[in-house]
């Protein structure tokens, strides 16, 4: 069932090459070939997973099925972010004419030797035109020295590295291969291959790249420019096919392995789908690969995919050094017994430079932990990373990174990585320590810059302040956004114009992909204020907007999620339902959401002291314990030793422990202590009184709003300014169950199969 597996790639016949007989297997639009051979069972898998001739895994059709969407929105993203930059180039065209001309009459009537030797190359140029002298056309050839800034040239723009031209020394022109002669056009100049469109039902190759226009005649006018992907583990090049076939833009993709045998069997799928000039296969050391881009006269890569069997961290360093400013950096990472859990915290710290986490967040942290190994490679050669999706699936991790070359932006690296003391042994609490903190400041000049400084350490107690448990650490992690929701709505809006047959996980990708989309609470805040505008490729559009970025001092303010049945699995209670406990959440002023990593999940700008508040009260109205009690010394009893109903015991033990600390002799205590009695009891006289009308004021300073919500408060204010037992808690089920999406949404797969998982590996004889 295409619903609950999420695959469709089938074996689709039989074909001889050479004198032997394979089976085809269709993922896509390609095919990819596989050798019959009989082969005895071996050990428990033989059933449902043989041993390969060549390396091919059905479950991550999501995978790959995903990696072609995104690559596909950001095709159309570096197509956008070009176009604007020719239109405004175009702008720019008459005041450079203007100026031209002005220089020109100033030559005519003063003569060339008045004119400042600096501009005389301009007016040279202005009277050879006016002369009708033929001058080269700056578009013909690059200068060789890209560093300088001839005269009569426009200066270089930044967005001229994003089509692969580097101008620092030792690194590449990227704008035409080495081999080519001078006089050669431009890489930029290689059309798209119209013939190897996807030939889906209803799909226009012509629509649906990003910016074609109308021209005067009414025939289409299609802009071309080079787009190039690097596979670096290619396997059986199954990858690479599936981008050269089924992403417009491509002009040219390089399929790489170690193997000679992995290598052959590209060559062979190659020719099996009539693709020998988009693809080229290279047998060699991937990491070499990378690293030689940056030295040699080639140009760079505007994709890198990194998909290799374990850990993709070796490959990092190589592919920051081989990708183009602004290109999309793809990795996946299947060694989550490394990253999720801690039987092996040395190998995470050392392959990754992270320890892991103990409990349900472990594979969120992972996914940080990863984010911030790639951020960290990137930085030490000022280029600064943007996470467009991040995302935890089956047995691996996925992020899309698009990466450029800013200095001023690797500043704020130390601000976005943290540490966090985790209660893994207690309540499950957690409390954040960020590297360092920025803030903006205004110049003399009106003028916004950013001020870096150093941390107070540590953030939090060495013991949970809501349990007593000792608490450990984990990190350093990325701490800033894991998605762009502009990125991800461009891929949504790709869905509709899409075949099932073709996109066999349709439906997971879109319920997955929209459970990132509304992930994170300020992004949820920011779409009910403004509206996220549609990037639909087949809406005509003369000009396509880029993506927009995220700011790069950006954090995650409320990291990591909880679980319902953690908490009630602490306390000894029933487990209260996911959409009781967010309208319990909402009532109060707080914003909800869920996690993609795990289902029953709930991500809150809530305090910890809130949340198990709010445990109490299930306890106290819905769920009052049958079962033994939490015992002393667990973490339970004491969570639960801070009930509403201790709450005049705890006021008078914090009266008491004040006066203690206060006490300078013994005098001074007996004061103290007398003058701390007399205001427990002045409070006790108070009684209800004082309770009822504290009970009708806002308890965190928010006010009342549509539907009984309470708006949540304007400023962040501490967790001891909440006065927890006035709190008015509510388990609303149905306030909780709104903004949930369509009910029939694939949003946690089930097991794809049975004894699914990464595979072995394939085994060929010598």
């Amino acid at each position: 069932m295409e619903g609950e597996t999420g695959c469709n790639s089938y074996p689709a016949g039989e074909i001889e090459y050479v004198g032997k007989r394979y089976n085809i297997i269709r993922e896509g639009l390609a095919e990819i070939l596989e050798l019959q051979k009989a082969q005895p069972p071996r050990g428990p898998r033989s059933s449902e997973e043989k041993q390969q001739t060549v390396f091919y895994n059905p479950v991550q059709q999501f995978n790959r099925d995903l990696s072609v969407l995104a690559i596909r929105a950001f095709a159309a993203d570096l197509a956008a972010i070009r176009h604007k930059r020719k239109a405004r180039r175009n702008e720019d065209l008459p005041r450079k004419n203007k100026n031209q001309k002005k220089k020109r009459e100033v030559v005519e009537t003063h003569g060339e030797e008045n004119v400042h030797p600096s501009k005389r190359h301009c007016t040279n140029s202005a009277r050879d035109r006016a002369n009708g002298i033929a001058t080269e056309s700056r578009t013909a050839s690059v200068p060789e020295d890209l560093s300088a800034n001839p005269a009569g040239q426009e200066p270089m723009s930044p967005l001229k590295i994003l089509e692969g031209v580097k101008t620092e020394q030792g690194m590449e022109q990227g704008l035409r291969d080495s081999s080519s002669p001078k006089n050669a056009p431009l890489k930029e100049d290689i059309p798209y291959a119209n013939d190897e469109y996807p030939q889906e039902p209803g799909f226009n190759p012509v629509a649906a790249h990003p910016h074609n226009s109308e021209s005067t005649d009414g025939n289409t006018k299609v802009d071309t420019f080079a787009f190039r992907i690097l596979d670096a583990l290619s396997a059986t090049g199954l990858r690479a096919l599936r981008y050269a076939k089924e992403i417009p833009a491509v002009s040219s993709v390089t399929a790489m392995d170690l193997s000679s045998s992995a290598t052959a069997s590209i060559r062979l799928n190659v020719d099996h789908n009539h693709l020998g000039a988009k693809i080229r296969e290279v047998q060699g050391d991937a990491k070499a690969h990378m690293y030689a881009m940056g030295t040699s006269n080639q140009p760079l890569y505007h994709v890198i995919d990194l998909d290799p069997y374990g850990t993709a961290v070796p490959f990092l360093d190589g592919a920051i050094q081989a990708i183009s400013n602004g290109g999309l950096l793809c990795v996946t990472c299947t060694d989550s017994g490394v990253l999720a859990s801690i039987g092996y915290s040395e190998k995470t710290f050392s392959q990754y430079g992270g320890l892991p986490w103990k409990g349900p967040q472990c594979h969120e942290v992972a996914l940080r932990i990863v984010l911030n190994a790639i951020a960290s490679s990137a930085a030490r050669y000022g280029l600064a990373i943007e996470p467009l999706l991040s995302l935890k699936v089956d047995f691996y991790v996925r992020v899309f990174v698009r990466v450029r070359r800013s200095p001023a932006d690797v500043k704020f690296l130390a601000s976005k990585t943290m540490v966090v003391y985790n209660c893994d042994q207690g309540c499950g609490a957690w409390s954040p320590q960020y590297f360092a903190h920025n803030r903006e400041k205004i110049n003399k000049q009106g003028d916004s810059f950013s001020t870096h400084s150093l941390p107070h350490a540590p953030s939090a107690s060495s013991y949970c302040e809501h349990c007593g448990f000792k608490t450990h650490l984990s990190g350093p992690m990325w701490g800033g956004p894991l998605h762009n929701p502009y990125f991800i709505q461009k891929i949504l809006d790709l869905l509709p114009l899409l075949d099932k047959k073709v996109y066999g996980t349709l439906p997971r990708i879109e319920g997955m992909l929209t459970l990132a989309l509304n992930e994170s609470l300020d992004d949820l805040q920011h779409r009910q204020d403004t509206t996220i505008v549609s990037s639909d490729p087949s809406a005509s559009s003369s000009s396509p907007e880029p993506i927009l970025s995220i700011p790069p001092s950006s954090r995650d303010p409320h990291p990591f999620f909880f679980t319902p049945a953690n908490l009630a699995r602490a306390v000894h209670s029933s487990v209260p339902s996911d959409a009781a406990f967010r309208g319990a959440l909402m009532r109060l002023g707080y914003r909800t959401t869920r996690s993609h990593t795990q289902p029953g999940s709930i991500r809150t700008d809530a305090p910890w002291s809130v949340i198990w508040e709010v445990m109490r009260e299930w306890i106290r109205q819905k769920s009052p314990q049958k079962h033994e009690a939490p015992k002393p010394g667990t973490a339970g009893y004491g969570i639960l030793q801070k009930d509403r109903s201790h709450a005049k015991l705890l006021r008078a033990k914090q009266e008491l422990r004040a006066a203690l600390d206060a006490a300078k002799n013994i005098e001074a205590l007996t004061t103290e202590v007398q003058a701390a009695l007399f205001r427990i009891a002045q409070a006790e006289k108070a009684g209800e009184t004082q309770q009822s009308s504290e009970t009708e004021q806002c308890p965190i300073g928010v006010r009342e709003g549509k539907e009984g919500l309470r708006s949540p408060p304007s400023k962040v204010q501490n967790d001891a300014a909440v006065k927890l037992s006035t709190l008015d808690i509510i388990f609303d089920e149905n306030l909780g169950k709104k903004g949930q999406g369509a009910p029939n949404m694939v949003r946690y797969q089930m097991n794809p199969r049975a004894n699914w998982g990464p595979m072995s590996k394939a085994k060929v004889e010598p």
